[in-house]
């Protein structure tokens, strides 16, 4: 199991690995008890503490306002990971990466979580999924991998036609291999559009114009399996739509739903398939947790109401499963029927819609 960080204060550390808060069914998951949390007093920093609910081992990684080892300083705001489908660890967990409230980024040991250095950076970056050497960003221009150790960077596009490229933004992710990203762009004559792009090869796949679509563009991302683009699209009155293309940019689906999934991630499905996986926040089952197939918009409910916040995919080499953060509080929880037990919790849920 991976260590939180401090940021996770939010949602108290804990991870559900009790048996008795595994339901073998989804109805079961309505009828499980809740799990009260119990207050935890601030953990020292680098210092270990078990969760009085769980027994979970917690460690403080960071140390908000104070000078860390390194050099590395934080806001004393905060000092956290970037996002829930952000990956943390690179790909052997020898490093681990805080952005938020941080000077550029901070790398720490993946295992001792001391800071060892401090790079600036203008870019965004994710880490590459199966070389732990390797980031993979993209700048203003140009895409590039970078080995943050010795700083070296290798460009592997440049836009000479594009301008503003973003990785997402904020919500970009390479292929599950590493070969492949989505990049939102400008061109010349100021059209959005996005592209994929396969680092292997340096291929550039065709443009897919933004601009034509309603609404505003929140990000883009390549699916895991590189076969497939979603995009987010924010209409007026807060609505947000749901397109779904292929790599050379004929579009599979348009989701109206709003929402339906978001706050999600993306995973190969047992079956092979892409599937995004997230909170609903529309009918039939809004605030449910909710899978759904890139290629058809089939969707496969996964848990029942609750207070899910965010879902994060980026456990890679252990398929079929989802981790959800709960907000909310035991009085939103604790006798109500129908919803799912969970408040200030993060929980691993099977995607097959079984409730496990």
């Amino acid at each position: 199991m991976r260590t939180l960080t401090a940021g996770d204060v939010l949602y108290a550390a804990l991870l559900i690995v009790a048996s008795h808060t595994v339901a073998l069914a989804y109805d079961e998951l309505t009828a499980t008890r809740v799990l009260a949390t119990l207050p935890m007093p601030n953990v020292g920093y680098l210092q270990e503490a078990n969760d009085p609910a769980l027994g979970t081992l917690v460690t403080r990684v960071t140390d908000p306002g104070g000078k860390m080892p390194g050099g590395v300083f934080c806001k004393l705001a905060y000092c956290t990971h970037r996002y829930s489908s952000s990956q943390a660890w690179n790909a052997d967990q020898s490093l681990l990466l805080i952005t938020n409230g941080c000077s550029g980024f901070c790398f720490l040991d993946g295992q001792t979580h001391v800071p060892l250095f401090q790079r600036p950076t203008s870019s965004e970056c994710e880490w590459h999924p199966t070389d732990a050497r390797l980031m993979i960003c993209v700048s203003g221009r140009a895409i590039y991998t970078w080995a943050p150790r010795s700083d070296t960077k290798t460009i592997v596009f440049v836009g000479d036609d594009y301008h503003d490229l973003r990785f997402g933004p904020n919500k970009g992710n390479p292929s599950r291999d590493g070969s492949r990203l989505v990049v939102r762009a400008a061109t010349k004559s100021g059209t959005l559009i996005a592209f994929a792009f396969d680092i292997s090869t340096k291929t550039r796949f065709a443009d897919i114009r933004l601009t034509d679509l309603p609404g505003i563009n929140g990000y883009c991302s390549i699916s895991p399996s590189g076969r497939y683009i979603f995009c987010s699209q924010k209409l007026s009155g807060g609505i947000e739509e749901g397109y779904v293309f292929t790599v050379d940019g004929a579009q599979l689906q348009h989701w109206t739903d709003h929402h339906r999934p978001g706050h999600g991630d993306m995973t190969v499905d047992v079956d092979g398939s892409d599937v995004y996986v997230g909170i609903s926040k529309d009918n039939p089952d809004k605030f449910h947790i909710i899978k759904r197939r890139l290629a058809d918009g089939k969707v496969t409910d996964l848990a029942p109401y609750g207070e899910g916040q965010h879902a994060s995919l980026r456990n890679i080499n252990l398929p079929g499963w989802v981790f959800v953060s709960y907000g909310g509080n035991s009085s939103e929880v604790s006798g109500q029927s129908g919803r799912a037990p969970f408040y200030q919790e993060v929980v691993a849920l099977r995607i097959d819609g079984s409730g496990e």
